[in-house]
């Protein structure tokens, strides 16, 4: 891949990432290449920016600079120009942006040489219907979930797939997530942990009534509309845990798996059952290997 241009995706709210994005543009004026920033990076810096479709067509690779929020940002506004990102982690767990920044310029040389390989992660497109004929829609890499925000009592959300109905979940609310998905929210819920370049959708509930309601594996083509019956409004739909939409009772919402895909540069040297224990803290050593 010959890459002239490098897009960055940045919290630039906080002061150490200004610092970053400003080595980064002076080692990127070093090697000949352009830095493009995204819009509201650029605001807060007083550069010119782009918005994501225009910096997703103009890069020819995406850098983000924070945690795993701002990837999440970066993979819906690149959601269309299936532009490779990498992830430099600047915040607290950093489960998908594995890249320190003491291993960022090694990393990016690393690019740069062609040693280095992407992971196309599913991506989930989410609809709402209302009564009124109104609509809402939003692209997810993480998860849909519906919560019952300050309605105080439980949702009851009506599910079919594929046009049959599985069951009508009385809980505190839903999660629809991908595989990468599969660590975050859902995880916490009880959800399995799927390896992420499988395609498939998880349907998790959360706490829900009856305790038979057990997390369920969708394929990658099912077709879910959920419908909200509540008495009163207040209940909320998170997109990624960024993008919310406050539901009324009646509400439809169908999620189905995107036409987009997020393509992330992952390390050529640490697998994702490395990453995975090391992020979850799991102990142990490999006793049996070691007494081969």
């Amino acid at each position: 891949m010959g890459i002239k241009a490098i897009g960055v995706v940045g919290n630039a709210g906080k002061g150490h990432v200004v610092e970053s994005i400003a080595r980064l543009t002076e080692w990127a004026g070093g090697k000949g290449l352009e830095i493009l920033l995204e819009k509201e990076a650029a605001v807060r810096l007083g550069a010119r920016g782009y918005h994501g479709d225009e910096l997703g067509g103009r890069a020819d690779l995406v850098v983000t600079m924070g945690g795993d929020g701002t990837l999440l940002q970066a993979a819906r506004l690149m959601r269309k120009s299936n532009v490779p990102i990498l992830g430099v982690n600047m915040g607290t767990f950093g489960y998908l942006t594995v890249i320190n920044l003491n291993e960022m310029f090694d990393a990016l040389e690393a690019v740069l040489a062609g040693d280095y390989r992407t992971e196309s992660r599913m991506m989930l497109d989410v609809t709402v219907q209302d009564e009124q004929g109104g609509s809402f829609e939003c692209s997810v890499l993480n998860d849909v979930v519906i919560n019952r925000g300050n309605y105080s009592r439980m949702v009851d959300l009506e599910t079919v797939v594929d046009g049959r109905y599985l069951t009508t979940y009385r809980a505190d609310g839903l999660i629809v997530s991908t595989p990468t998905g599969s660590t975050a929210y859902s995880l916490s819920a009880g959800g399995p942990i799927v390896v992420p370049v499988l395609n498939m959708i998880i349907l998790n509930p959360i706490c829900p009534h009856t305790l038979t309601n057990r997390p369920v594996i969708l394929p990658e083509d099912a077709v879910l509309k959920l419908t909200l019956w509540t008495r009163e409004a207040g209940a909320i739909m998170s997109c990624d845990g960024q993008v919310s939409y406050t539901l009324k009772p009646g509400d439809t919402m169908t999620v189905r798996r995107s036409d987009c895909v997020t393509n992330l540069i992952v390390s050529p040297r640490r697998g994702y059952l490395e990453i995975l224990r090391s992020k979850l803290g799991w102990g142990g050593s490999p006793t049996a290997t070691s007494r081969t």
